[in-house]
């Protein structure tokens, strides 16, 4: 990783990588909407717009406290053991004029190493990392949350949860700074992490598990059918997660050179290795392949990989890919076994995934592709490189596990974060947002005049047809 250079010369700007990175930028933030119909077709139809509500939620409460303090504390010079980040950069100080790259020794000489993109971009870049990661979350507690509790929530969360966490793991020495210093997964432990295995889906996960627990279970769980209402909305946020995460994965290469190349190969291959790893499983145990079994097969590929992209080869990749199918497919069974009501698998494919990816790096990392890594045990590395995300993979888990329980715990007994059983078995739709996704009469409009008119209208035209029968 390379320093923060200041420079007015509008030539050292990489126009190449500057537009990748934009574009990948992009391509992450339709993460969060692709989420929300993702998430939103999972759960019954009377809950499907708080569920997208609470992906939308996390795209204005992040992007905001970004900008005021959250980059300054995951990437700002370190002030004491790797573990946050300072005040260099609260509300954006200091970051319009700066590159990341290296710089020449003599600055009439062009630039000979790095990405040369301006600061802000990178900025940019990393708020949407930090707006899917909050977002994931809302998965395992889906049907019970109050929307102001997650909204409150989501703002503690990536406070003292993912902005330490993502200095840990993304702030790598000089990066943000010449002689800044970075976070202690990166710069004194040293695991990889390409795209955020455990600053994202670890994180998440555990976190959503500690949530689950302090909410405790739907009404009716396990005993009612709590089917996905809209399938087709499974697979079309499915579909926009894979797109999205070739910014996610092949952006995060920060530069359109080869090394996002192999990222974005990695990442179809281990996806679509993925699927049919949880659709045999599916065959076996059930009788049956589904759609919601692709769908979540494909996420988990996606999750598994995310920390590997840039540091295996692709037949790695399709062996990082088949075994995270195969796992999370086995692990998503695990919450009824357990008893924690995990509603839309976030344990089963985010942290069991994400813990695959990571430590599969142990086993698949070469050099051969990317100088930066480390050689893995199949490249003749030893068992070194899997200590080191073992620990990583470790930590991070219990860091958020622990944090989040606290803070779900405590917004819980006080402004309030589960809902009632009343509006639950209602629709918390309706009692979150008075509103509700699917109206059936075309003069229905939630709660109005309209809808009494059509109501009165109707029952006079039932009267009516009585009178003729």
């Amino acid at each position: 990783m390379l320093p923060a250079i200041n420079s007015s010369r509008e030539d050292d700007v990489n126009a190449g990588d500057t537009a990748w990175v934009l574009a990948s930028a992009a391509l992450v933030m339709l993460m969060t909407p692709g989420l929300a119909f993702f998430y939103g077709g999972m759960v019954r139809a009377k809950s499907v717009l708080n569920m997208i509500m609470m992906s939308f939620i996390a795209l204005a409460v992040v992007s905001v406290l970004w900008v005021l303090y959250g980059y300054s504390l995951a990437f700002g010079n370190d002030v004491g053991g790797g573990l946050l980040g300072g005040g260099d950069f609260l509300g954006m100080k200091g970051v319009v004029g700066t590159l990341v790259g290296t710089a020449p020794t003599d600055a009439n000489q062009p630039w000979v190493d790095g990405h040369q993109i301006p600061h802000l971009v990178f900025i940019v870049f990393q708020l949407m990392f930090a707006i899917i990661t909050a977002a994931l979350i809302s998965g395992a507690i889906a049907d019970r949350a109050k929307f102001w509790g997650w909204t409150v929530f989501v703002a503690v969360w990536v406070t003292l949860v993912y902005f330490p966490v993502a200095h840990w793991v993304f702030n790598f020495n000089g990066f943000t700074g010449t002689d800044f210093v970075g976070g202690w997964i990166a710069t004194k432990l040293q695991a990889l992490d390409f795209a955020g295995g455990t600053a994202v889906h670890i994180n998440a996960g555990a976190a959503g598990l500690a949530l689950a627990l302090v909410l405790g279970k739907r009404k009716g769980w396990p005993r009612e059918s709590m089917r996905p209402h809209n399938l087709p909305f499974v697979m079309l946020g499915a579909g926009l997660l894979w797109f999205g995460w070739y910014g996610f994965n092949a952006g995060s290469a920060l530069g359109a050179g080869d090394l996002a190349g192999v990222a974005f190969l990695t990442t179809t291959v281990a996806t679509a290795a993925a699927v049919i790893g949880w659709l045999i499983v599916e065959q076996f145990r059930d009788g049956k392949p589904t759609t919601l079994g692709a769908a979540s097969g494909a996420v988990a590929g996606l999750v598994a990989i995310t920390p590997a992209a840039g540091f295996v080869n692709p037949m790695g990749a399709l062996a990082i890919g088949f075994i995270a199918g195969i796992v999370c497919a086995l692990a998503v069974s695990l919450k009824y076994k357990l008893g924690f009501d995990d509603s839309l698998d976030v344990v089963g494919v985010h942290l069991v995934g994400g813990i695959v990816g990571t430590l599969l790096i142990g086993f698949f990392a070469t050099t051969s592709v990317n100088s930066a890594g480390q050689d893995g045990l199949f490249a003749g590395g030893g068992l070194a490189l899997l200590g080191k995300q073992a620990t990583a993979a470790g930590v991070v888990l219990v860091y958020s596990f622990v944090l989040t329980f606290i803070i779900g715990w405590v917004i819980n007994k006080t402004i309030g974060f589960r809902a009632s059983q009343e509006d639950e078995v209602a629709g918390i739709d309706e009692a979150e947002h008075a509103e509700s996704a699917y109206e059936f009469s075309t003069l229905r409009s939630g709660g109005s005049s309209i809808t009494r008119n059509a109501d009165a209208l109707a029952t006079k035209v039932a009267a009516g047809s009585g009178k003729e029968g």
